[in-house]
Formats: C-alpha cells, sequence, structure tokens
C-alpha cells in the first residue's frame, strides 16, 4: 500500500501554501525511496504555483531541486545502496525508448518526460515535488551527490546548475570563448561560476552594477550595467556566446547585436510572456537565437561531479518549511542572494 508523508502545497493557483499530507507509492523493483534533507526554491515552483505556465494541478506540492539520503531501494536497484547521497532533478520519467532517451537526453524525450510535480505520471496519478519528507523514484532518474559538495548548496545545482551547464557545454564554452551571462540571479551567479570553471572569458551583463562584487567574486572578468545605454554600443560585436538567464521577457534585438560572427544567443530564462526579436538582428552577421532545457540524467551527474571538482555551489539562503510563503513574495521580488534552500530536517508536517 502507498505510504503517506508530510508536504507543503498550494490548494489553488496564487493561494498560499499550506501543511498537506500526501502519498508515495511503494518501492518497486526498481525504486529509491529519499529522505529530503533539502529542496531548493526555484523560480518555476512561483510560476507553476500561479498557472504561470498554463493551469496547474491541484493541490501542487512543488521542488525539483531535492537532495537527500536513499532510506529503501527495490530488488533490482543496483545503483544506489541504503545511506547514499542522492539527488533528484526536474523530471522523474520518459519512455526511455526514444532517440533521445536512448542518447541519455531523457528531458527531449519525444513522448515528453515526466516533470517531478505538476504532471501524471505513467499510472495516471499527480506527480508531487520536493517540498515533502519523502519522494519515491526510479533509479534511473536518481543522480549522486558527490561527497565534495553540502546537500544545502547542492540541491539548486538539480534545476539551476544542470540549466546553465547544459547549453555552455553545447555550445563549447572554454578557452579563446568570450562568454556573456545575461542576469545575476538564481541561474545567472551558478553560469558564471561554470563558465568560468570551463575556460571562458566571462563578462556578466545585469541591469545595475549592484551585484558587481559579488560578479567578479564568483569569477566574472567583466561587468557591465545594461541601463546604462553605452554598455551596448561599446560591446557590439563581442561575445561568441550570450547566455540569457533572464525569467522575464526581453526584446533581444540589443543583446544579439552583441554577438560576433556566428554567435549564438542562449535563452535558458523561460519567461511566460512571448519574447521579440528581428530577423535582421540576425542576418547581417549570422547569429543563432537558440534555446535550452535542463539536460540527460548522464549530463547531470557530469554537471554535478564537474561542481564538486571545481568547487562550484549555489551561494544561499536556508529557510525552513514554514517560511515558504515569505520566501515566494520575496522571490518574486527578486529579494535573495541567489537561492532559496528549505531545510527539509527541521520540517514538521
Amino acid at each position: 500500500m502507498p505510504t503517506t508523508t508530510a508536504a507543503y502545497a498550494a490548494p489553488s493557483a496564487g493561494a498560499r501554501l499550506e501543511p498537506v499530507t500526501i502519498s508515495r507509492r511503494d518501492v518497486r523493483d526498481d525504486d529509491v525511496r529519499v529522505e529530503i534533507k533539502y529542496t531548493g526554491v526555484c523560480h518555476t515552483d512561483l510560476l507553476q504555483t500561479s498557472d504561470g505556465w498554463g493551469p496547474g494541478l491541484y493541490p501542487m506540492v512543488p521542488g525539483h531541486e531535492i537532495t537527500g539520503v536513499v532510506t529503501e531501494v527495490g530488488p533490482r536497484v543496483s545503483k544506489f545502496a541504503v545511506g547514499d547521497r542522492v539527488g533528484v532533478g526536474t523530471y522523474i520519467d520518459s519512455c526511455g525508448t526514444c532517440e533521445p532517451c536512448r542518447a541519455g537526453l531523457e528531458v527531449y524525450c519525444e513522448k515528453g518526460c515526466t516533470p517531478t510535480y505538476n504532471a501524471k505520471d505513467a499510472d495516471g496519478a499527480t506527480t508531487q515535488g520536493g517540498y515533502s519528507k519523502e519522494i519515491v523514484v526510479n533509479e534511473r532518474y536518481v543522480l549522486r551527490i558527490p561527497e565534495g559538495l553540502p546537500l544545502d548548496e547542492a540541491a539548486p545545482l538539480l534545476c539551476a546548475g544542470i540549466t546553465t551547464y547544459s547549453p555552455l557545454a553545447h555550445w563549447n564554452a572554454g578557452p579563446g570563448k568570450k562568454v556573456a551571462i545575461l542576469g545575476m540571479g538564481g541561474l545567472g551567479h551558478i553560469a558564471v561560476q561554470i563558465a568560468h570553471a570551463m575556460g571562458a572569458e566571462v563578462t556578466v551583463l545585469s541591469r545595475t552594477l549592484g551585484k558587481k562584487e559579488d560578479g567578479l567574486r564568483l569569477g566574472a572578468d567583466h561587468y557591465y550595467a545594461t541601463e546604462d545605454p553605452e554598455t551596448l554600443t561599446r560591446l557590439a560585436g563581442t561575445f561568441d556566446l550570450i547566455l540569457c538567464t533572464v525569467s522575464g521577457a526581453l526584446h533581444f534585438d540589443p543583446y544579439l547585436n552583441l554577438l560576433k560572427l556566428d554567435g549564438t544567443l542562449v535563452n535558458v530564462g523561460a519567461p511566460d510572456d512571448d519574447i521579440t526579436m528581428n530577423n535582421w538582428a540576425l542576418i547581417p552577421a549570422r547569429r543563432s537565437y537558440a534555446a535550452s532545457s535542463t539536460g540527460g540524467m548522464p549530463e547531470t551527474q557530469e554537471m554535478l561531479d564537474f561542481c564538486a571538482a571545481h568547487q562550484i555551489k549555489a551561494q544561499i539562503e536556508t529557510i525552513g518549511m514554514r517560511d515558504i510563503n515569505d520566501a515566494f513574495e520575496r522571490l518574486d521580488r527578486s529579494r535573495v542572494r541567489y537561492r532559496f534552500v528549505i531545510d527539509m530536517t527541521e520540517f514538521q508536517g
């Protein structure tokens, strides 16, 4: 029979989160049960509990930046044992048979991967996320947290880390490349660290210079304010790659003009409003606009190992589960540096 566990859920769109009891399935042959220790608070959590990406499934338990400890494994589990430090990211299932899945790119599953929350799983049950005491997941979608990464600072890497690592790796950020990170927030502050560790020359483009000290400390070589009209003129034709981490919709023409010949702007900000651009911002220099999701399971493990090797960690503010509504309000006003993480060890449902 399914087990019950304490959680916090949004009862309806835009409502304050409240304590609930939810069910988790029994551990199947290939499943891992995880006692959740920490859960990162992603801007996606705020969007989805407000129907920002369309009608949600309620009550909704958010959370897809999950770290914890294995407490039970199924008889066919081979990758994990009780006591292992593990993580669960943005999705918990995929078809496993399509070309992207076979290539280890499960997030691009042709039949659609199953998000960690606000979705229907293969049994028709609603998936519920990491704002809870435990979760049960097929071992294929569980990741090993390297010993060099504290579980609290590692939690945001399960979304913000892989969301920025994947495009930086795919578009070959590294020595000899000039990379701009557009936005110095929850994603951007991790992107700066990763791009620097990859060997790129890193520039932060932020609305103001308010976070300049942090940006340079985390590995940026240069830092410019986009509210200064001279910035976009001075940097025209400079970058091989621009990674946009801004969650709001932008008019991209001024930023596309910062690209070199054959440069690419990759958007991972996932705004809920339409973006705009003029094709003539692309044509004169054979520039490209692209987008990217999180990453496949092998690449996500690669990212975690890379971050452990280079001591890349999220800059976090730890909160209790009962503080989540206040945290959502601050997140909506961009009043966090740089990621909230819920300490679930103090969670009393």
